[in-house]
Formats: C-alpha cells, structure tokens, sequence
C-alpha cells in the first residue's frame, strides 16, 4: 500500500490488521555477566544521567560488556596474584581444606572490593 506520509519517513512496514508497523530490528545483544550487572546497577542509582545517555545512544550494551569484561579479567588476576603472596597453595587445600576456604573468601573479597572501586562504582 503506497501512501505518501509512509514514502516521507522511509523504512519498511508490515500490516498487522489495519495498522502499518515499521519493520525494526532489535539492536545487537552483549552477553553481559555479574560485573556489568553491578555497573549498570549502580548507573542507574548513583550516575542517571550518564545511564540515560548510554543508552539512549545505543552504547549501554557494549559498555556494559567491556566493563564486564575488564572487571572478570582483574578480578582473575588480583586473586592469583593475592593467593600466591598469601602462600595459599593446592596443598594447602589438600591438607586444611577449611582453612584455605577462608583464607580463599578472603582474598576473593578484597579483590571483589579492589574491582568495584576500580572499575564499577567510578
């Protein structure tokens, strides 16, 4: 059906009963994980306008993925690097399985601290 106010706006349309509805494609998807969970958690409390403006340019996703990205890679690398200045070893794990527990959740959560005031609530 042609009619001059649609061949104005441009785009494609399909009929959905007695309505013309343009024809959109839903914008690229990242995969997102906990850390960009976080990020856009606290965008969306503390930092609004930044929140609004990523994602009414369409970057929220790939910032929140890169984000996520970064933060799982330090993460990774401050509990290795923390584990081994701490002397918690595989055999420590194998004789005091409870102690290296503790000592592991320990490390793991300054890391996780270190992440977020590094990369998620700036």
């Amino acid at each position: 059906m042609k009619n001059s106010i649609f061949e104005k706006m441009g785009g494609t349309y399909h009929r959905e009963g007695n309505y013309l509805l343009p024809d959109l494609a839903p914008p690229d998807s990242f995969p997102v994980g906990i850390w960009g969970h976080r990020r856009r958690h606290y965008l969306k409390t503390h930092q609004k306008p930044v929140y609004t403006a990523l994602l009414l340019s369409g970057e929220l996703d790939s910032h929140l993925a890169e984000i996520d990205q970064q933060a799982a890679k330090m993460f990774s690398q401050l509990v290795q690097q923390m584990a081994e200045q701490e002397g918690i070893t595989e055999q420590l794990k194998a004789d005091r399985q409870m102690e290296w527990v503790g000592r592991m959740n320990n490390v793991r959560n300054r890391a996780s601290e270190m992440v977020n005031g590094e990369l998620i609530f700036v």
